[in-house]
């Protein structure tokens, strides 16, 4: 691939941070729209400062995993920052009956009746919200434990014979599916500012995406200027799009064409109805770990969300090869791999610790903005890292994208988790589709996961084992359509009959397979230790360790 910068080389200082910045604006789109699909579910309600700081510790606790990842991890230009895979079983859990809001009152918005309302903002309001925080915390860091004994133990390389294409693509899928509900929510407060926002995205990801806008440089050495094309629709359409809408809402706005009554149909496109926000929120606040009271820790909520870990763990374990193949890097043996599942699992705590109601897992998008810049150095994804952590820290930041009216969410909404099923799907390009085996897992998988959990989730009380705890951990299990679609594709996968090139394994790896997976890479080793790993024997022991040999070459032999 003709790079501009491989992974090891290291760009100038001023153009790490424009590419450091390009590298957030990438991913902001996704990690805006974490928080504003948690606050309905954790009785934020209009709170807009709440929402602003839960932003804020998102993008802090994923600016500082971006460095960890980059540096001691897996050693890629990989972007870290919440997951979509972890908001399904937040969502499970906190529809449980102890978990349903109680009547709150501020700015004309009220959730579910109680018998005493709460008023936003107030320290009661605080409290219920901050209760619901707690106990996803604890559920985000016991799942963790488990990513990160799985990538400190090298069971990766066990584990990585068994998922294929076929258990992969319905749990993905089954992500962007089971969202649907909060995206036809919020695109229904104005649904024609909605299919203009989505009108806008269309346009820049589709239909200009090779549209190049002509910029203009300067060579002192030859002294003359030349000209180069930048594509900004390819790299920027969510945000273009959200700008281009915010700034209409804000003409109708202020030529009152959107009536300034709460009452109105169209009320929710005004931009003027969370600028308080603005004032309210600091300049500066730094996140810290309890900042909602200590995390709670139940056994249901522990086990119901290891389905999110799981499938954030295969994605990124994806992420990898696609971002070494992509920045000119040898695909990343299986030490490296080790490396950023355990580091990756290690900010999955760290999440729960600061409290960011999501866990953290690698960013596709930005993987495929290094293919169009083909800039794939591992220092600019360093600085990134430390932007996005600085930028968590300033609260009014955060907050001024707070304001953005809710229909406009909608449009973003509807594009993004459209996506998020059409990359699950995208799997199924590795596996035979004329076979009937294949169709069957994959078409069973999706109507199972998506029937039987809209079953549990309506009879939450059907399930009596006799053990009030066991009843819970099933409850939220079967009722995570991701998990239970995920494990019947990995069931069936695994034990009807069909060849390696028909279930997609060969296929697969050979497209990963570039060279010999396990020999090791300078670039993939660490910083400053590697020297002193080779001189003790004991470190090909360890699965962390460059030198780790272990079941490294029993973990790419193709069945036959």
């Amino acid at each position: 691939m003709d790079l501009q910068y491989r992974i090891e080389d290291v760009p100038p200082w001023y153009l790490c941070v424009v590419l450091g910045f390009q590298h957030f604006l990438t991913m902001f789109g996704g990690t805006l729209s974490i928080p504003l699909i948690l606050a309905p579910m954790m009785c934020i309600g209009n709170d807009t400062i709440a929402t602003a700081e839960i932003l804020g510790t998102i993008l802090f606790v994923g600016g500082l995993v971006t460095c960890l990842q980059s540096t001691i991890g897996s050693r890629l230009p990989i972007i870290q920052s919440g997951s979509f895979a972890f908001l399904i079983p937040a969502t499970i859990i906190l529809q449980l009956d102890k978990y349903k809001c109680p009547m709150i009152i501020g700015n004309s918005i009220s959730l579910n009746n109680s018998i005493s309302p709460i008023y936003t903002g107030s320290p009661e309001h605080t409290e219920v919200w901050q209760i619901r925080m707690r106990e996803i915390q604890g559920a985000i860091i016991g799942s963790s434990v488990f990513q990160v004994a799985i990538g400190l133990s090298g069971a990766v390389g066990f584990l990585m014979q068994y998922i294929g294409p076929l258990a992969i693509a319905p749990t993905i899928s089954l992500i962007g599916l089971s969202l649907f509900k909060a995206a036809a929510d919020t695109a229904s407060q104005n649904w024609w500012i909605t299919l203009m926002t989505i009108f806008w995205i269309t346009l820049f990801s589709q239909y200009l995406r090779d549209v190049d806008i002509p910029c203009f440089s300067f060579d002192r050495k030859n002294k003359k200027c030349s000209k180069s094309g930048y594509p900004v629709f390819k790299l920027f359409p969510v945000i273009l799009a959200i700008i281009v809408s915010w700034s209409l809402c804000g003409i109708l706005t202020a030529t009152n064409a959107i009536p300034d009554d709460p009452n109105h149909w169209a009320y929710p496109a005004r931009t003027d109805n969370k600028t308080a926000v603005l004032t309210q929120a600091k300049w500066f606040r730094f996140p810290y770990p309890g900042q909602w009271g200590a995390p709670t820790f139940s056994a249901a909520s522990v086990f119901g969300m290891l389905g999110g870990v799981l499938a954030g763990m295969v994605e990124s374990i994806g992420d990898y090869y696609a971002a070494a193949r992509i920045s000119g890097a040898p695909p990343p043996p299986v030490h490296a791999i080790n490396r950023g599942v355990f580091t990756e699992g290690v900010g999955c705590v760290l999440a729960g610790l600061w409290g960011t109601g999501t866990g953290l897992t690698s960013i596709s998008q930005n993987i495929g903005a290094i293919g169009i810049t083909k800039v794939g150095s591992r220092r600019v994804v360093q600085t990134a890292g430390l932007l996005i952590l600085v930028l968590g820290v300033i609260g009014k930041f955060g907050a001024l994208f707070v304001t953005i009216p809710e229909p406009i969410l909608g449009g973003v909404f509807m594009t993004m988790f459209g996506m998020i099923i059409a990359v699950g799907i995208s799997n199924l390009q590795f596996v035979d589709l004329n076979s009937s085996r294949n169709l069957f897992i994959f078409g069973f998988s999706i109507m199972f996961g998506l029937s039987s959990t809209n079953w549990v989730s309506s009879h939450p009380d059907s399930i009596h084992t006799g053990n009030d705890i066991v009843d819970q951990i099933l409850t939220v299990l079967l009722s995570s359509s991701m998990f239970v679609g995920g494990f019947v594709g990995f069931f069936l996968d695994n034990t009807v009959p069909g060849t390696a090139r028909e279930r997609g394994i060969m296929a697969w790896n050979e497209l990963l397979d570039s060279g010999d997976l396990c020999d090791s890479s300078e670039c993939y080793n660490l910083p400053y230790v590697t020297k002193y790993l080779r001189r003790w024997n004991w470190a090909s022991y360890v699965p962390l360790s460059p030198t780790f040999a272990g079941i490294c070459r029993r973990m790419y032999r193709l069945p036959h």
